[in-house]
């Protein structure tokens, strides 16, 4: 990583298996392993254990990932959408954390019937809460399981990739933007 370098923390939101988080994910991994400006931090929550029964008010001090996103300047959650919104381990690790979002920019990557467009338009609502901000563009994927390959490679639909560079490269304008937020007021907390 070099000081010009944006760390991007790529958080997956899925903990079912088998998911379809899967090819996505290295999807996602393939495509933006080009772009020489992004460090990429890929955080799966089925493999973070983050129990809701130890959750504390205003962030959780031992959490197995804290350094990590305090580290990051800027997110991507896959997610999928379960039942009009997003799934419960999204909430849950958002919850456990606090400062490690603040001024920092987020942006979508959904999946589903609809493209997870129910699960980012209400994760919209809440970042900001926690002094992120939520980019304009996102990336949804209608249907994706009907584009994975013989083997479960997902072959993006005309179109995706545009979107997914469009979303990298506002994610990117927004984190070199609040830098300078996050240096001011490096706690999130005002």
């Amino acid at each position: 990583m070099t000081a010009d370098n944006v760390r991007i923390a790529l958080v997956i939101g899925s903990v079912r298996s088998p998911r379809l988080a899967d090819s996505l994910a290295a999807w996602l991994e393939r495509e933006l392993a080009p772009f020489d400006w992004l460090d990429l931090d890929l955080i799966d929550l089925a493999s973070i254990p983050l129990p809701m029964h130890t959750l504390q008010p205003g962030g959780t001090a031992d959490s197995p990932i804290a350094g990590r996103l305090a580290d990051a300047d800027g997110f991507v959650f896959l997610t999928p959408e379960y039942n009009h919104s997003f799934p419960a381990p999204v909430k849950n690790v958002i919850d456990w954390h606090f400062t490690e979002w603040a001024y920092k920019p987020v942006a979508f990557v959904g999946y589903g019937a609809s493209g997870g467009i129910r699960a980012v338009e209400q994760l919209r609502t809440v970042f900001p809460e926690l002094r992120a901000t939520t980019i304009r563009e996102s990336v949804l994927l209608p249907m994706a399981w009907e584009h994975l390959d013989a083997v479960g490679r997902f072959v993006p639909p005309p179109g995706t990739v545009e979107a997914l560079h469009t979303m990298m490269t506002e994610l990117r304008t927004w984190a070199d933007a609040l830098r300078s937020i996050r240096v001011a007021e490096p706690t999130g907390r005002t």
